[in-house]
């Protein structure tokens, strides 16, 4: 079978790196998530895949397994309530987590969108939508479903500047008060780091926005509810990872602090701008 080709833009080309790291979790004896989809995916495009090496990818499926984790929540207690992927890339989560009953929306840029396409294609509950995390003719879309609304956004926000992200929050803040959001912060140590990175290196994009302080951002109209690293997952997300990274995490986290606890995932409930 020929493999297909791929042209993405300099951001969006990073949506390649945490494909490969779940591509490579799925060929382990014990994988994290499990993810079959993502290993078909890079045996199907036509891309060195073989340059992203490090850490990085190995975090990239923590990282998924603990927005999943928030995710699996929300639908137990809501089983009909509606997701939105902000920056969906080719994120499998609306195939990995469905319950038969929620609705799925995965946003990205219309390049991407088309490449997402070829590979998920759209179902009866799940929607590609191609516009950016900047844009807001997409809300009524996902306002219809009625809610209620988790809005998730994966190393996507980090790429933007400041204004930017605070603009997404207040537009999401006024439209759908009450809903969960969740997306991740970076601190200072590591955004100066980001060349020192082996996958990095490999691209041409940096990160933009640095937030050493999550609960500040309470100031934009948001509620933090829970706020993770590597080596402080939820529990029962926790309980699935191998002991090299159950324990090695937290043990890493104290001997180099600045490696773990500068990179973190938060939940928060979005509440009206101010």
């Amino acid at each position: 079978m020929a493999k297909e080709p791929v042209e993405l833009g300099t951001v969006q080309e990073t949506l390649l790196i945490p494909l490969y790291g779940r591509a490579l979790d799925a060929r382990a004896r014990r994988p994290i998530l499990a993810d079959a989809e993502a290993r078909r995916m890079v045996e199907r495009i036509d891309y060195d895949f073989a340059k992203f090496r490090g850490p990085s990818l190995g975090g990239s499926v923590l990282r998924s397994a603990i927005f999943d984790g928030w995710v699996r929540r929300f639908l137990a207690e809501h089983p009909d309530g509606t997701v939105v992927e902000l920056g969906a890339g080719l994120n499998t989560r609306s195939r990995r987590l469905d319950n038969g009953r929620a609705r799925w929306f995965d946003l990205d840029l219309p390049d991407t969108a088309e490449l997402r396409l070829r590979f998920l294609p759209d179902s009866e509950r799940t929607e590609t939508v191609a516009a950016s995390v900047l844009d807001t003719d997409w809300f009524e879309r996902v306002a219809a479903t009625g809610g209620p609304y988790f809005f998730v956004s994966e190393a996507v926000l980090l790429y933007l500047e400041q204004d930017q992200v605070r603009g997404v929050v207040d537009a999401l803040g006024r439209r759908f008060p009450g809903a969960a959001l969740s997306f991740d912060t970076g601190g200072g140590a590591m955004m100066r780091n980001q060349d020192r990175n082996p996958v990095f290196r490999a691209v041409d994009a940096r990160m933009t926005w640095t937030c050493d302080d999550p609960k500040s951002l309470e100031g934009w109209g948001l509620r933090l509810r829970e706020s993770r690293t590597f080596a402080t997952p939820q529990p029962d997300v926790a309980r699935a990872w191998p002991w090299r990274h159950r324990y090695g995490m937290p043990l890493l986290a104290r001997l180099a602090p600045p490696v773990v606890n500068t990179y973190r995932m938060n939940l928060f409930t979005l509440e009206a701008a101010r």
